[in-house]
């Protein structure tokens, strides 16, 4: 069955409803619209675009994988500070698809300038031309096929008659299911906030399931403000606030050839001028971005491929953050910890493996563990509160944390991931059908 707006909430495994994602509604300066083109054999939406009619300043993190995709080749090539339109394909990467693939970001790029520009000539007195180079594009789905060009370019006409210039709650999911590939739900995220004595919005949607380990940011995310902020600003909140979300997730220590969050600002509330993100009018904004990222970035590691089970790894008082890293990606992405885990087995043996692989120096007698609130080491040895029974009980649980203190410092770190299920290997085992 595929995946829209009129199925998502029969063919999930989850009963999951509508009501349960938060309202996002309109944010003005922006319009968003979504489509099939038919890339997954049925009317599931697989395009999603996103206009901004007067623009909006952007900061994008790509990716650090040595080979990305096509659409990255062509974001990185982009200087300009503001943005006309973000277009959303499934079920194809682009990735190792060569000149072809190139070419058809290209040909994309010419054919929904043009159609854009002729909307603009119907809904503005005076329409402000959109180049080709005024479009950004995010890919996702399976590497190395031929990019279906010819789909979804007889589909951008139709995605530019369905643009809506007021958003509401249905519409915002439409777009987040319509990015999604293996996910099992869609990820939405909201905030508001002021920036001085103006409210401003702060959204969110991403995608990720598979192939999810930081390096820059891991899967596809995309935040929308309608807070007046400079480009050159976006890049340092983004910078800044990346690192303990997106960059502290995890599914399987993979990453993708696509990886891409993109912030845009819309400039429709005119809000007193930032100049610096250590501007005091800028913390309350500051701290709900983050509040954003990090929404999405669990959303996505709940969701990982096959997952029962949401895992928590915190490392606390380490010497540096990059050691308190080191151990905490080492535990979440150990294979033993996560089937551990799914199986609800209460093997922390496993932990104190990860940990003792990791490649930092370790002071056992200082170290504490805690699975949840259970005891499990105290000062290197096996705690004198530690009842196996009541961590077998706690091991049934749908989240679950792990707490290891080192006792040497004041540097902290937490990671996210999911459990390693059959599933997971049902799922990677037949992608691609």
């Amino acid at each position: 069955m595929g995946i829209n707006i009129k199925n998502f909430f029969v063919s999930r495994d989850k009963n999951t409803k509508i009501g349960d994602f938060q309202d996002l509604d309109h944010l003005d300066g922006m319009s968003v619209s979504t489509t099939s083109a038919n890339l997954y054999g049925n009317s599931r939406d697989d395009l999603v675009l996103f206009y901004f009619r007067k623009g909006a300043n952007y900061a994008s993190v790509y990716t650090q994988s040595k080979l990305v995709s096509e659409n990255i080749k062509w974001n990185q090539s982009i200087k300009k500070k503001k943005i006309k339109a973000l277009l959303v394909n499934t079920r194809n990467a682009n990735a190792f698809t060569g000149k072809n693939g190139f070419k058809s970001i290209k040909i994309l790029a010419d054919d929904i300038s043009f159609h854009l520009n002729e909307k603009r000539k119907v809904d503005e007195e005076i329409p402000e031309k959109i180049n080709p180079n005024d479009i950004l594009f995010a890919s996702t789905g399976t590497i190395g096929e031929p990019f279906p060009i010819k789909k979804i370019k007889a589909s951008i006409l139709d995605l530019i008659n369905k643009i809506k210039y007021t958003q509401n709650k249905y519409i915002w999911m439409k777009a987040a299911m319509g990015i999604l590939t293996t996910d099992l739900v869609p990820k939405v995220a909201m905030e508001q906030c002021k920036i001085g004595n103006k409210v401003v919005k702060i959204y969110g949607i991403a995608k990720g399931s598979g192939m999810i380990y930081p390096n820059m940011a891991t899967t596809l995310g995309f935040v929308f403000t309608d807070a007046t902020i400079s480009s050159a600003i976006l890049k340092k909140l983004l910078k800044k606030n990346i690192t303990n979300t997106f960059n502290a997730i995890t599914c399987d220590g993979d990453t993708s050839t696509n990886d891409m969050v993109t912030i845009f600002s819309t400039c429709e509330v005119k809000n007193s001028e930032i100049k610096s993100v250590t501007d005091s009018k800028i913390q309350d904004f500051d701290t709900n971005l983050n509040k954003v990222l990090l929404n999405l970035a669990k959303r996505v590691a709940a969701d990982g491929e096959g997952s029962s089970k949401f895992i928590e790894v915190h490392i606390l008082n380490c010497k540096t953050e990059n050691d308190a890293k080191k151990i905490s990606f080492s535990i979440a992405n150990s294979v033993l910890v996560k089937t551990a885990v799914a199986g609800e087995d209460p093997n922390w043996g496993r932990i104190i493996m990860a940990i003792g692989k990791s490649n930092v120096k370790i002071n056992s007698n200082k170290m504490f563990i805690r699975l949840g609130n259970n005891k499990i080491i105290d000062k290197g040895q096996l705690s004198n509160f530690y009842n196996e029974s009541e961590l077998k009980e706690y091991m049934k649980n749908d989240k679950i944390e792990i707490t290891v203190d080192l006792n040497v410092g004041n540097k902290n770190f937490s990671s996210y991931t999911m459990d390693l299920t059959k599933k997971y290997i049902e799922i990677n085992s037949d992608y691609r059908s």
